[in-house]
C-alpha cells in the first residue's frame, strides 16, 4: 500500500508539473496577446490626440464660419428691408401717378367741349399766322430789288467767271 501511494504522490506531481508547464504557456502567451493589445492602444491614442486636435481646430473654423454667416445674414436683412422699401416706394408712386391719371381723365372728360373749342380756336390761329406770314414774304418777293444791289451782284458773278 505505500506503494500505492507513493505512485499517487508521483502522479499528483507529474499532474502538478504538467499543470505548471502549461500554465505558463498560457501566461507567455496572455502577456505576447497583452504586449500587442498596448501597442494597439498606443497607437490608437495617438491617433485619438491627432483627432481630437482635427476635432479642435474644425469646431474652431465652423464656429467662424457660423459667426461670419451670422453677420452677411444680419447684413443681407439690411439689404432685402432697403429693396422692401424701394419697393414700396414705388407701389406708392404707381397709386400717385394712378390718381393723377384718373383725376386727369375726370378733368378732361368734364371740359371735352371747351377742350374742342380751344383746338378749333387755336388751328384757326394757326390757319391765320400761316396766312399772314404768306402775305408777307408775298409782299417781300413783290418788291423791286435796287439797280445798285443787281450790279453788284453782276460784277461778282463776272469775278468768279
Amino acid at each position: 500500500m505505500v506503494i500505492i501511494l507513493y505512485l499517487s504522490a508521483a502522479i499528483v506531481a507529474i499532474a502538478i508539473f504538467y499543470l505548471v508547464v502549461s500554465v505558463s504557456k498560457t501566461l507567455k502567451s496572455v502577456q505576447h496577446t497583452l504586449n500587442s493589445v498596448a501597442g494597439t492602444l498606443d497607437g490608437v491614442e495617438k491617433q485619438m490626440t491627432g483627432i481630437t486636435a482635427e476635432t479642435t481646430a474644425l469646431l474652431h473654423k465652423t464656429n467662424l464660419l457660423a459667426e461670419d454667416i451670422q453677420r452677411k445674414s444680419e447684413a443681407l436683412n439690411t439689404v432685402v428691408d432697403s429693396v422692401k422699401g424701394v419697393g414700396d416706394s414705388i407701389q406708392d408712386l404707381n397709386k400717385s401717378i394712378k390718381s393723377v391719371s384718373s383725376s386727369v381723365s375726370e378733368k378732361v372728360e368734364e371740359n371735352k367741349e371747351t377742350v374742342a373749342q380751344v383746338v378749333q380756336w387755336s388751328n384757326v390761329a394757326l390757319d391765320v399766322w400761316e396766312r399772314i406770314k404768306l402775305r408777307k414774304q408775298k409782299k417781300v418777293d413783290a418788291e423791286p430789288v435796287p439797280v445798285e444791289v443787281k450790279e453788284k451782284a453782276v460784277q461778282r458773278s463776272r469775278s468768279f467767271s
